[in-house]
């Protein structure tokens, strides 16, 4: 019989497409101030003045963080666990007396019910002591069993398994393969109906939590047949059942104490009534989860940018170079300033993001999207930048600081920390393909048959009289609008002025519409191709959303008397930082090496270039790029180890 990754490989870049379509939320029932963004309309009025909580809600989540910060400061110890590789036993007992394990679940289920907001300042403060530890706590309640049920079980499942999750169990969420990562069209996994059950039958790889967990959402393939819609499906499936092996604990550049391993099932049984909704909504009920599950590496990346603001503070005040502070030469003092200021708008676009997630007025895909790629980016950059301020110390581990003396500082650890959020529940370069398609979707839906290659003449006609009139109405909107006029958002001057920059998203935004559309006329459906161009589209989105949650924030701290005049400065010097970037981002939309690379990396997949790779010698050990993952009995010892036992 052929190896399961032999067959996937027939799938099509077609198929896969088609696929991933299926499983988008298509319809746009609530407004969303970036997909506004992107169409070139400025809506200032979908996130000023900033939303706010209620006060019930802040009393809980400040009576909740008091306790876990007291937590943190006592009972987690962050050398210890990158020593070991492993977060005792203790310090997840003591999170489920807590009752972290249920931040976000209802308080009728036994959980704390904190709102999105809280929840991800939660993770940012846990995540600050031990990365690990926001890793796990992020795992269970952002991807794993609570979010999904919480927005597509039925009551009898929350009823059964939320309880547990919120005290006692943790859970893990089962998705990527060895052949299967951002491709799901390829997925090899097996969920055979028998019955009132069904079989699963497969392996799964990068299991966050699957190492110690007691709950897992597996996403598997339900074959067609009859009766049954068949696709990938959603399952809640205990960690202990027959035929699940843990082969595997992944070991990693950071997050050493992070549980993550190589699943295998072997005719699995699971109950039809453990099955997350419909057959065939697997993906759907995932990328959903997502919308707000993303938002917690963005939490968890603000609180790195503060870490990093504090230990640049510290050490450059104290450490001399030719007869000053570190500070105040001007190459490392634009290094802290770039931290000080980016750490302002991630956490502006946190909160925001955040609280438009628990108001639920807004469609906010684009915007949790948005901040988990821009988080990502930005948090590794200042680490980076930090490392760099602190020289050979910021390279040294804190546990050699320590034994010769010093600070135990652990700066190339955050470093090492932080470089798996790049590539954490979608890459960047996924997350730039993701976004795009949300910010193209108003051109598709009017002129996709247009460009589709697979369209009759009289689709595509069709296509092209609709596209016309969307087109009549919306370009000439792209003209003029309020960036051009010096009134514009005077309520943004005080002492600082902000106004200026809330006109330049304005004019940019409306810059940013007419290069899409320049594009999509340019190369029409090759667009899909020209992923350069579509990640620069997205990378201005990203920074004109960072810019406008900044001043925003700013607005806000100023109108409640909390630190006004600093927040604008803050957000003044971050909106001019971004505007450079902006700026150099829209030039290398038109002017860039994107058709000589793909000439390069022909060369290089021709073997045109092999000469180059002589005089090394490769310490790389031999074996299999991708492990064989053919369904059937584990030889490999368990490896599960849940908590406590």
């Amino acid at each position: 019989m052929s190896a399961p990754t032999e067959n996937r490989s027939t799938v099509t870049e077609r198929e896969a497409r088609q696929v991933a379509e299926a499983a988008r939320e298509r319809d746009w029932h609530k407004p969303s101030f970036a997909k506004e963004l992107f169409l070139g309309r400025f809506r200032l009025d979908l996130v000023h003045p900033h939303p706010m909580p209620a006060e019930e809600s802040v009393r809980r989540g400040e009576e909740f963080l008091a306790k876990l910060r007291a937590f943190c400061e006592t009972e987690i110890d962050a050398a210890r666990i990158e020593r070991e590789a492993r977060i005792p036993d203790e310090v997840v007992a003591g999170l489920k007396e807590l009752g972290a394990l249920g931040m976000k679940i209802d308080p009728k289920y036994g959980g704390l019910g904190l709102s999105q907001l809280y929840y991800n300042k939660a993770l940012a403060l846990v995540g600050s002591v031990s990365p690990a530890v926001g890793a796990l706590l992020s795992a269970h309640q952002s991807i794993g069993v609570p979010q999904p049920l919480k927005m597509f079980g039925t009551e009898e499942q929350k009823d059964a398994f939320l309880p547990r999750c919120a005290r006692t169990d943790i859970s893990a969420f089962l998705l990527t393969e060895p052949d299967v990562g951002s491709d799901p069209a390829r997925l090899a996994t097996t969920a055979v109906p028998d019955g009132d059950e069904y079989v699963l039958d497969g392996v799964k790889l990068w299991t966050t939590n699957g190492v110690v967990a007691d709950l897992l959402v597996v996403m598997a393939r339900v074959p067609k047949s009859e009766g049954h819609k068949g696709g990938i499906t959603a399952f809640v499936v205990e960690a202990g059942s027959e035929g699940i092996t843990v082969e595997h604990r992944n070991a990693f550049m950071g997050l050493r104490g992070i549980e993550n391993g190589v699943t295998r099932f072997h005719r699995v049984r699971v109950p039809a009534a453990h099955r997350i909704g419909p057959e065939g909504a697997g993906l759907k009920i995932a990328l959903t989860t997502l919308n707000t599950g993303r938002l917690s590496l963005p939490a968890m990346c603000a609180g790195a940018g503060k870490w990093c603001l504090k230990i640049a503070r510290e050490w450059s005040a104290e450490r001399e170079q030719w007869g000053k502070p570190l500070a105040l030469h001007e190459a490392v003092g634009a290094k802290i300033s770039f931290i000080a200021a980016t750490t302002f708008a991630l956490e502006a676009v946190l909160d925001l993001s955040s609280q438009m997630a628990d108001e639920d007025r807004n469609d906010i895909r684009i915007e949790a999207a948005l901040a988990k790629l821009y988080g990502s980016e930005m948090a590794w950059r200042m680490a980076d930048e930090l490392v760099q301020i602190r020289g050979g110390r910021g390279y040294e581990t804190a546990e050699s600081l320590k034994a010769r003396g010093e600070r135990a500082v652990p700066a190339e650890q955050m470093l090492r920390d932080l470089r798996i959020n790049r590539i954490f529940e979608g890459s960047t370069e996924i997350m730039h393909l993701l976004i795009a398609r949300e910010a193209v979707d108003a051109h598709l839906s009017v002129a996709g048959d247009l460009i589709d290659p697979a369209k009759s003449l009289p689709e595509k006609a069709k296509a092209g009289a609709q596209a016309g009139v969307f087109y009549a109405k919306w370009l000439p909107k792209l003209v003029a609008g309020p960036g051009q006029l010096p009134t514009s958002y005077g309520e943004f001057r005080h002492g600082v002025d902000l106004s200026t920059h809330l006109r330049y998203i304005e004019r940019t935004s409306r810059r940013l519409a007419r290069a899409t559309f320049y594009g999509m006329s340019r190369w029409q459906g090759r667009m899909e191709t020209k992923q350069g161009f579509l990640g620069r589209i997205v990378d201005i989105g990203a920074e004109l959303f960072a810019m406008s949650a900044a001043c925003v924030r700013a607005e806000r701290l100023r109108t409640r008397d909390e630190h006004g005049r600093e927040a604008y400065q803050l957000a003044d010097a971050f909106c001019r930082q971004a505007r450079i970037r902006v700026e150099e981002l829209f030039g290398r939309l038109w002017t860039n090496t994107d058709d000589l690379d793909r000439k390069v990396v022909k060369g290089v997949l021709g073997g045109a270039y092999t000469w180059l790779e002589e005089g090394i010698v490769d310490p790389s050990e031999d074996g299999p790029w991708i492990a064989d993952a053919t369904p059937g009995p584990s030889t490999q010892s368990n490896a599960r180890r849940p908590y406590g036992s």
